[in-house]
């Protein structure tokens, strides 16, 4: 294994649908029909490549009209935490969006259970869930997604994000929305600064008052709004190579996740959707060391940031920072 395959890792914006494994979600499409289109699972990898975020959104629509019963959800639950458990990931915060399959009669709650039993079938790494709701609904519509999520914390519901049209879709109008949702105990995200620029931050920031922001890639074209969030400590969830494949930065290069280290902010390292945009956290992380500057040193730093930043217990975020403290010695660090 190389270095960026060993280390022990964690991850915190990562969507279920986007994590499916090519193989297994070529076996879905056939379940349902088949696509001419889509002969082989080549063709499916050849699918999911995008010249813009609507694109993506497209293709994320696409691939969601093959995920139809509860089975589905418990197969490719299993199989990405199998995935991810073989890639060293000891602890996750998984998106799910259970609204998106009402159309296909299922129900919130008995898809949270199904998504859990799934991940129950591979102990080696444990599984927090978020669900991520849809802007594109409109938060009245979300708001009965959200009360039924309440009732199914007992599955490992600990958070609520909200994805979708960002460019299309402002955060203000779901400030009602969030306020439920930390009433109820739910931890908070939303994606914000990916699609559109930094007022969809403040929104989160200010009317949605977010835990964490996901993406923020625009949030370095307001200088007040990055001192604000490295003041305040929000830390912000950061999908380099997602950026890129969705046109949002136009290299690795140019991403601002530098500046953002260098600038103090708390941030994590993560995939978004990574059978959809061909990566995985090594190869995040040794992009990073190779086309932005990191040292080996700093990306364990990273790794130790994202699980201050994790919505684990503290008991329990206190401890695993030990035993990651212990396993990113400086023997290990210098490979």
């Amino acid at each position: 294994m190389t270095w960026y395959e060993d280390l022990q890792k964690i991850e915190l914006h990562v969507h279920l649908e986007g994590a499916i494994p090519h193989e297994a979600l070529f076996d879905l499409v056939q379940k349902y029909g088949g696509d001419p289109s889509i002969p082989d699972v080549a063709a499916l990898a050849k699918r999911f490549e995008y010249k813009d975020f609507p694109q993506f959104i497209e293709a994320w629509s696409w691939k969601n009209q093959f995920l139809r019963e509860y089975e589905d959800f418990t197969h490719i639950a299993e199989l990405t935490a199998r995935d991810m458990a073989e890639q060293n990931i000891r602890y996750a915060e998984v998106f799910f969006s259970p609204s998106l399959f009402n159309q296909y009669g299922l129900d919130v709650q008995e898809l949270a259970y199904a998504v859990r039993k799934g991940l129950s079938r591979v102990p080696e790494i444990e599984i927090a869930l978020i669900a991520d709701l849809v802007r594109d609904y409109g938060p009245e519509s979300e708001m009965t997604t959200l009360k039924a999520l309440n009732e199914v914390k007992d599955c490992g519901v600990i958070g609520i994000g909200m994805g979708g049209s960002e460019h299309e879709y402002p955060p203000e109008p779901f400030e009602l929305l969030y306020r439920e949702a930390r009433n109820m105990g739910f931890r908070t995200n939303a994606h914000a600064g990916e699609a559109s620029g930094t007022q969809s931050v403040w929104g989160a920031i200010n009317q949605l008052r977010v835990d964490r922001i996901g993406h923020g890639t625009r949030v370095h074209e307001d200088p007040e709004l990055l001192d604000y969030i490295a003041e305040n400590e929000i830390p912000i969830e950061l999908c380099p190579m997602s950026n890129v494949r969705t046109g949002a930065v136009n290299s690795i290069r140019e991403h601002p996740i530098r500046k953002y280290y260098e600038h103090g902010l708390i941030i994590s390292v993560n995939t978004d959707d990574p059978k959809m945009f061909n990566t995985t956290l090594a190869e995040e992380y040794r992009l990073l060391v190779q086309k932005c500057g990191f040292s080996r040193r700093e990306i364990c730093e990273i790794i130790l940031l994202g699980i201050r930043s994790s919505w684990l217990p503290e008991e329990k975020k206190n401890s695993l920072v030990k035993k990651f403290e212990q396993e990113l010695s400086w023997q290990r660090i210098m490979g």
